[in-house]
């Protein structure tokens, strides 16, 4: 095979399979997960206790993140004011040391604040992968009702145990509705 030729899992982005309720989609999800694959997504119209447990979701570190992010702005921010007090423009007002610290809180406070918030924004978009104006998962007409009353299992094609045909047929095992590949 050439390198500008496609083999066929790059032309797909996995395979989905449409469930009429809650506890459809749970089971299915808990049985892809006890059979080994770990490359998938769950789609709802609302949200369902245990369904990110079910297909194996991890904790991310956007938390990690932000705490280092108020550590440095409140760091940086106390650090500051002491620069400008005590080293660039020492002036003694109404009889006070040089280092207030006291007078120093409410500014420490505000930089962590700023810092966490823009920590929390950045590691977010870049965890998640945003911005992702589009998805693959919406060239499928039946996607529409996600939003409205249907559930949607999608096992990605980058997953190791995804074979177009096998899954399929994993799929429709589970009582997958409207079971289909999903073009990529």
């Amino acid at each position: 095979m050439s390198q500008l030729e496609l083999s066929p899992l790059e032309d797909i982005h996995g395979a989905m399979a449409e469930f009429d309720t809650p506890e459809e989609l749970i089971a299915a999800c808990e049985k892809a997960y006890a059979e080994g694959f770990r490359k998938m997504d769950a789609y709802a119209p609302l949200p369902v206790e245990g369904l990110a447990e079910a297909i194996g979701f991890k904790r991310n570190k956007v938390a990690f993140c932000v705490l280092i992010g108020g550590i440095c702005g409140a760091i940086g921010g106390f650090a500051l004011l002491e620069w400008i007090t005590v080293i660039a423009y020492p002036h003694n007002v109404g009889g006070r040391p040089l280092n207030s610290w006291p007078a120093y809180i409410p500014i420490t406070f505000e930089c962590m604040i700023l810092l966490s918030a823009l920590t929390a924004m950045i590691s977010m978009f870049a965890m998640n992968g945003l911005p992702k104006p589009y998805h693959p998962v919406f060239n499928i007409p039946e996607f529409e009702r996600a939003s409205i009353d249907k559930f949607f299992l999608c096992i990605e094609s980058r997953d190791p145990k995804f074979t177009p045909d096998g899954t399929l047929d994993f799929l429709r095992g589970l009582g997958g509705k409207e079971v289909t590949l999903v073009p990529a």
